[in-house]
């Protein structure tokens, strides 16, 4: 037997492992799905699919289309993109979806990798089911188990009171937060000096506008691409605690169009925190169940990379090339 006939089920298990699309239920009315990095795997024609359920929330959220980050097709944007979509199960429609971003960084002179939380829609009739937590946070848990448990820094850009509260609660290290006395750290700062820098555009930030590094506000921000997100303070959805609402109200000049650069740092306790607090009891043995696969998956894909000599890993090899 050859040896392209004899590693090709290892392969498919690798092709399986290589990147993420998972799907699992959110509610009994309401199923998800993660897909990891679609412009690295996916055909063009369901890329075609993918974006088109992704305008046609957008398109029910705002009542207009937006030409940034993943929604703009660039293939840049689909190769670093994590998408998780929400669809009403007796429709299959899709009714609610987050775009990430995966930014490579450099802290301390080493390679580092952040997720910045992107765009977040729903569909205004589903806008009261309770899926905040698959929204703003359960992705990031996926991929930090991916990742084999080390810290990842997350991002988020938003000037929407409701929002900032919301990736306060769901993660402890964030900074700016109007609920705990977080510090502001060196590395805090590195990283928003490195996410300016590079990626404005992953958040439709463009080249003009400003940064504040004492408050973490971006001056001016809606002139690249993200344009039609721009809100007063009152058309802003509120938190329900008044303390994200009053820092917003008063660091952020809503007719400049100012917004917050949040950022945090999850390691374990953090995620320890949001599986025990935001996801919902009858949600989390499903949740548990695909985390197990995904710390499996972590241990599985370096045997099969060993297993199969054509995989290059420097001067380590399994066997000699027949």
């Amino acid at each position: 037997m050859s040896a392209t006939r004899w590693f090709s089920p290892l392969e498919s298990i690798r092709a399986r492992l290589r990147y993420l699309d998972l799907k699992l239920p959110a509610s009994r009315e309401v199923s998800i799905r993660v897909i990891e990095f679609p412009g690295r795997w996916m055909t063009p024609a369901q890329i075609e699919s993918l974006l088109g359920e992704l305008r046609q929330v957008v398109r029910k959220g705002i009542g207009q289309d937006l030409e940034y980050g993943i929604l703009s097709g660039d293939p840049e944007r689909l190769r670093q993109g994590i998408v998780t979509v929400l669809y009403d199960k007796a429709s299959g429609n899709p009714i609610a979806f987050n775009a990430l971003s995966a930014m490579p960084l450099e802290l301390k002179g080493r390679p580092i990798e952040a997720i910045h939380l992107g765009l977040v829609m729903v569909d205004p009739g589903y806008r009261t089911q309770g899926l905040s937590w698959v929204l703003y946070g359960l992705t990031c848990i996926l991929i930090f188990f991916r990742r084999g448990l080390r810290p990842i820094w997350i991002s988020n850009v938003t000037q929407v009171p409701a929002i900032i509260g919301k990736v306060a609660q769901s993660f402890i290290t964030a900074y700016p937060n109007p609920f705990e006395p977080a510090r502001r750290s060196f590395e805090h700062v590195i990283v928003a000096r490195e996410i300016m820098a590079r990626h404005r555009q992953v958040f439709g930030v463009g080249d003009d506008a400003g940064f504040d590094e004492e408050r973490f506000v971006i001056s001016n921000a809606y002139t690249g691409g993200s344009d039609n997100l721009k809100k007063t303070f009152e058309q802003a959805p509120k938190h329900r605690d008044e303390r994200a609402n009053e820092l917003c109200a008063r660091d952020l000049d809503y007719a400049r169009g100012d917004d917050f650069l949040q950022l945090a740092r999850l390691d374990l306790p953090s995620a320890r925190k949001y599986l025990m607090r935001e996801v919902p009891r009858r949600s989390l043995p499903a949740v548990l169940y695909r985390l197990t696969f995904l710390l499996v998956g972590q241990v599985l894909l370096p045997l099969l990379h060993w297993l199969d000599n054509r995989e290059q890993m420097g001067a380590l090899r399994p066997r000699s090339q027949a």
